[in-house]
């Protein structure tokens, strides 16, 4: 990841709602979830949540899958680890496994 697609993952990250959805979906996995039972859960207005969808589509942070009439959105796992990369890479002199914390060193994400 480069310094222009961190700023644009951080950027749309750094908006209560969006953090929302973001974690909703990270929390629902490969999955996904519709994007009517996001508004619900989060209690979104729909034409807000597709605002909030559409800039964490553009900084690559979500995809989205066509599911009959419903639209499923993902999160990128991806992006989220590039990003953790990016932030963490010349952590403790470029040790990064120094500052995990306790609990993320014998406990990996997938």
């Amino acid at each position: 990841m480069d310094k222009s697609s961190a700023l644009a993952a951080l950027s749309a990250l750094a908006q209560e709602s969006r953090l929302d959805v973001f974690r909703l979906l990270v929390a629902a996995g490969p999955e996904g979830v519709a994007a009517g039972a996001i508004a619900a859960e989060l209690g979104v207005v729909p034409g807000t949540l597709s605002f909030h969808l559409k800039l964490l589509s553009h900084a690559g942070l979500l995809e989205s899958r066509r599911e009959g009439r419903s639209i499923h959105y993902i999160a990128r796992f991806d992006t989220m680890n590039a990003l953790v990369g990016y932030l963490t890479d010349q952590c403790c002199g470029g040790n990064p496994q120094a500052c995990m914390p306790a609990q993320s060193k014998t406990a990996g994400c997938s």
